[in-house]
Formats: C-alpha cells, sequence, structure tokens
C-alpha cells in the first residue's frame, strides 16, 4: 500500500483513504522556540487585592538561631486586636507555645497581621510550628466571630536573626509594634495588651508591668541570642518607639 494511503475498516468494510489531498492541510508550520514557559503577555495567576508574599527559597535556617515571623490576614477578616478575639488567642498559643521543636518566645497582634519571635530546631520545625500557629490563630477568629473559612494568605515571612543587635531590634519591634504604629494613642500605655510584653523580663525600668497571673501564652527561649546575647545592647525601655533613633540617625545624616 502507498505511504500516503490508510487502511482502516468502518461497520465490516475495508475503506481505503488517500492521505495526499489532506497533506496541505496538516502541513502547518509552526513557530520553534527553544526552552519552556517564559514571559507572555497575560499569563500567569492575576493579581490579587494584596500583595503575595512571593514563593522565594527560604533562608538556612540553623537551631542556635531564633527568626522573627509574620503572618498576614486576609483582607475584609475582623481586627486580631479585638478584646475577645486577643484572649482567645492567648488560650490558643498556650497550647503550641512549647514543642519539642518549636517554641514561640513573643509575639504582637495588629490589625491585619501578627509578629512572632520563635526558634525552631531546623526550617522543617519551623513549617510545622508555623502551621500550628496558623491553625490556632485561624480557629480562635472563626470560633470568636462565628464564621468559617480560611483566615491567613497562604504564606509566613521569615527572617533570620544571626546577631545579638538584630535580636535586640527585633524585640523592641515586635514588644512595642503598637507604639510604633500609633505614638498618640499610646502615650499614657506603657505595655500593649495584645502582646507578650507582660512575660517579658528585660525591661530597662524597674516600675515595667511583671507578668500576669495565669495562662502563659508564650515559652521561655533557649537559644542564648535570645536569653543573653541581646542584652549586649542595652535593656529595653518600654517608651520606647521601635526605629525611632534610626529614623533620627538617618535625619542628622542627610541634613
Amino acid at each position: 500500500m502507498h505511504a500516503r494511503q490508510l487502511l482502516y475498516r468502518r461497520e465490516g468494510r475495508a475503506i481505503q483513504v488517500d492521505m495526499r489531498a489532506h497533506h496541505a492541510q496538516l502541513d502547518l508550520h509552526l513557530p520553534t522556540r527553544r526552552g519552556w514557559g517564559g514571559h507572555r503577555p497575560g499569563a500567569g495567576r492575576r493579581r490579587g487585592p494584596q500583595a503575595r508574599v512571593p514563593h522565594r527559597r527560604r533562608q538556612h535556617f540553623a537551631a542556635r538561631f531564633p527568626a522573627h515571623v509574620t503572618v498576614k490576614l486576609r483582607p475584609g477578616l475582623p481586627s486580631l486586636r479585638t478584646v475577645p478575639l486577643v484572649h482567645g488567642l492567648e488560650q490558643s498559643f498556650a497550647a503550641v507555645r512549647a514543642r519539642s521543636d518549636f517554641r514561640l518566645v513573643h509575639y504582637t497582634l495588629q490589625n491585619t497581621h501578627a509578629h512572632l519571635l520563635v526558634e525552631a530546631s531546623d526550617a522543617d520545625a519551623l513549617g510545622r510550628g508555623m502551621m500550628a500557629v496558623g491553625a490556632r490563630i485561624a480557629r480562635a477568629l472563626n470560633r470568636t466571630f462565628g464564621r468559617r473559612g480560611p483566615v491567613l494568605v497562604e504564606r509566613f515571612h521569615a527572617r533570620i536573626l544571626r546577631s545579638p543587635r538584630e535580636v535586640r531590634n527585633a524585640l523592641a519591634y515586635v514588644l512595642l509594634n503598637a507604639r510604633r504604629h500609633a505614638r498618640r494613642l499610646w502615650a499614657g500605655l506603657r505595655i500593649d495588651p495584645a502582646s507578650s510584653a507582660r512575660w517579658f523580663d528585660g525591661w530597662r525600668r524597674r516600675d515595667a508591668p511583671g507578668p500576669r497571673a495565669g495562662v502563659v501564652p508564650v515559652a521561655r527561649p533557649r537559644t542564648w541570642l535570645l536569653m543573653t546575647g541581646w542584652r549586649r545592647h542595652g535593656l529595653i525601655d518600654p517608651d520606647e518607639v521601635p526605629g525611632a533613633r534610626r529614623r533620627a540617625r538617618a535625619g542628622t545624616i542627610r541634613r
């Protein structure tokens, strides 16, 4: 049979088809392109109303380094600083504060996000621990406001703290974050009730409030950096505004 002829059976009869008449239709010219993928206009996931945390490879994580982790709420959800939710999260954090490979050492709750200082044995333990913390946040928020559905964005942001100064700055940033966002509102208050500042023992002033009796939502640190190392750069004043010194130095340099 000719190479361009096709023989097949249909309803019990042998049918022979000459493919030469269809040669021009099948001989399509397709542009060749080396490699796969690449930028194309309009391709990819559509951008939502809130920027996502990019899926870059995370920093190398070692057990001797603490981490500053930020988790964000999905748009349109109630504030994390609602009083019933703050109390509910204290109970929830107490259940996951200390695991064999993960510890929640400090936190602050803001309207649309939360800052955490954590310790973990490795990157996998950090991921598992944050999954547990995220699940607790979601359950507490849904239970408090009688809703269902996802609460947090899909990916958290983690920054590894490798020096005493980085840890000291992160402690001030987390524990005094509300003062950084609204200085005037906190003029008469010293400790943020929506944070773990009440269980912190590194305040400079003696009149700073001590730990509150009852449930303890955070674990004691085990890394040298979070226990002792950060104190080389001075204790933290409750009236300190995170980032104020850095902005003042930058303003002096510009002048």
